[in-house]
């Protein structure tokens, strides 16, 4: 079944407008059909169409089902904005189906883009939620300098690492060798041209561990879904050996 998104469909039981016109328009629903909705929140809501409308579909909330992300952490992925959006976006993209619970988009000393437009990502964030089957929306963060970010954590935001590229800094882990499974994790990737020496030195200073995401040199979306999907096979396999003992 075909989800739809309704941010505020307990105080407002209806769909937005786009959602509405999908609904009415491209699938042809009409009164009395069963539709799944979900709120972003964590949340499944089974429907009736009470109003079928192409602007405004009004709802029958008949069940709500609170429905949790199926990994066990927190993790946010601090980014420096790609030059090229298309490549952007679909970091967007893939970040949502794989899971994770905050994106910040970043600014570094050394980025290209220093602006971004975060509507278009929320738009292709919900897209990858209700495609992926899942019920919760990450947590989409305006552009923020690199600093003001790193400054900004609270002293229980878990484990910190920061990914680069200049071996000369600092001596770098494996990032799958340093994550300690079933923790937060907050990790940070730098702009095309790598974060500076003194970027680098600062979140060190601020307890970030310097880490590599492998032999070979990423692209910037390529390195933030690594480190996702890093987090979430370790993870994964801790909950295993924990449940084979």
């Amino acid at each position: 079944m075909i989800r739809f998104y309704a941010p505020d469909i307990l105080t407002d039981p209806r769909l937005p407008e786009i959602e509405s016109g999908h609904c009415v328009r491209v699938l042809r629903h009409r009164e009395g059909d069963e539709i799944e909705v979900v709120d972003g929140k964590g949340n499944l809501h089974r429907c009736i169409i009470a109003e079928a409308r192409p602007k405004s579909v009004m709802l029958e909330v008949i069940e709500s089902i609170y429905s949790p992300d199926p990994w066990d952490t927190r993790i946010t992925v601090a980014v420096a904005p790609t030059k090229n959006m298309d490549r952007m976006e679909w970091m967007i993209e893939k970040l949502t189906e794989i899971g994770i619970n905050r994106f910040v988009p970043i600014r570094c000393e050394h980025s290209e883009r220093k602006d971004i437009k975060i509507e278009r990502l929320e738009k292709i964030a919900v897209s990858a939620m209700k495609q992926s089957l899942k019920t919760s929306m990450p947590k989409l963060d305006q552009l923020t300098p690199l600093r003001q970010f790193i400054t900004s954590l609270s002293s229980d935001s878990g484990q910190r690492f920061i990914a680069y590229c200049n071996d000369e800094i600092y001596e770098r882990r494996e990032l799958a060798s340093t994550i300690v499974p079933n923790a937060d994790i907050v990790v940070l990737i730098g702009p095309e041209g790598d974060f500076s020496p003194e970027e680098v030195r600062f979140a060190v200073d601020n307890g970030f561990v310097p880490v590599s995401l492998g032999p070979c040199r990423l692209r910037t979306e390529t390195a933030a879904i690594v480190a996702a999907d890093t987090a979430h096979i370790l993870s994964t396999a801790a909950k295993q050996q924990q449940t084979k003992k």
